[in-house]
């Protein structure tokens, strides 16, 4: 998609104190962190194209708002599927004794895994295993991360493979899609 001149576009820097904006990139994102940096490559993760994940969004290479790094990730959807498992235990839908016995189960599992990432996710801004690591979910423009993202973002979570699929600032299509980026708190 081509970028326009909307109306939306052209006042989207009236919030910002202004001097040194990185142009075109940071317009719009809500992430003006103020660090556009000189580009140097000698900061330690090295590995990554242009310094860190989340620069070419205007985010921090450390400390809060900086990106979710994968191992956090990991470790929040781990407690998330360990939620899940509690949530369908009691409920009498899985045991750990018998498995989930059959098909109509094993969905009934994955809609209680997407309720509570969906309800987490709007309340908090982010899952309980994301609270739990401390990461939230945001929306790329700033502000409330409203219904809608959750909902696309879980469903999307839910098929796992757009989840595998990451860009340069470690974000998955599922978080592209939605218009989200998962930040440490």
């Amino acid at each position: 998609m081509a970028r326009s001149t909307s109306p939306s576009s052209a006042s989207s820097g009236s919030g910002s104190s202004g001097a040194g904006s990185s142009g075109s990139r940071a317009a719009g994102s809500g992430f003006g962190s103020g660090s556009s940096g000189s580009g140097g490559s000698g900061s330690r993760s090295s590995a990554h194209p242009d310094g860190w994940p989340g620069k070419d969004l205007g985010l921090p290479e450390e400390g809060p708002r900086s990106v979710g790094r994968i191992g956090r990730r990991v470790v929040a959807l781990l407690i998330d599927g360990a939620l899940a498992d509690l949530v369908a235990y009691v409920t009498g839908v899985w045991s750990p004794v018998n498995g989930s016995g059959d098909i109509t189960h094993s969905w009934i599992q994955i809609a209680i895994f997407a309720a509570l990432q969906i309800l987490f996710i709007c309340l908090l801004s982010g899952s309980f295993g994301h609270i739990c690591v401390g990461l939230r979910v945001v929306p790329m423009r700033g502000g409330y991360v409203g219904v809608w993202r959750p909902v696309v973002r879980t469903l999307l979570l839910c098929l796992v493979v757009p989840a595998l699929i990451i860009d340069r600032d470690s974000r998955g299509a599922h978080d592209r899609i939605a218009g989200t980026v998962l930040v440490r708190r």
